[in-house]
């Protein structure tokens, strides 16, 4: 395999590395609004996307997005408290990435699709309640 197909995931779309780590901080949040270090976190966040995408592989970043869908599935059927605005936003960004996933090589678009369709759930719910204009 040449060196092009194995970096081919790192020219998909910007959203992710600009928007989820702000978003992911968020959902981390150990209780929304009453968490004074939230800045703290979307930096933290922002530097585990920058190793992800400077360090890390096609895996690894799918195991990242697989654990912020794990995050957005938690908020949105209730078994985590969190910052719905900030799951539907989330959850937008990562069933982007993944549609995209069908115009590159290898197996990324399959290994995804249970991801993709846990996450249209849980964006139909979201989005219902989730107050207008909250996503992006």
């Amino acid at each position: 395999m040449s060196g092009h197909r194995r970096l081919a995931w790192l020219g998909l779309t910007p959203e992710p590395e600009r928007e989820l780590p702000a978003a992911v901080a968020a959902l981390r949040a150990p209780a929304p609004h009453q968490d004074g270090a939230i800045g703290q976190r979307t930096a933290a966040e922002r530097r585990r996307v920058e190793r992800l995408i400077l360090r890390g592989g096609r895996h690894d970043w799918l195991r990242y997005l697989a654990e912020v869908t794990a995050l957005v599935i938690a908020v949105a059927d209730g078994t985590r408290q969190g910052d719905r605005a900030a799951a539907l936003l989330a959850g937008e960004v990562v069933l982007d990435h993944h549609r995209m996933l069908i115009g590159l090589p290898g197996p990324g678009y399959g290994r995804t699709a249970a991801d993709r369709a846990a996450l249209e759930t849980a964006l139909r719910t979201l989005r219902t309640d989730t107050p207008a204009g909250a996503a992006r």
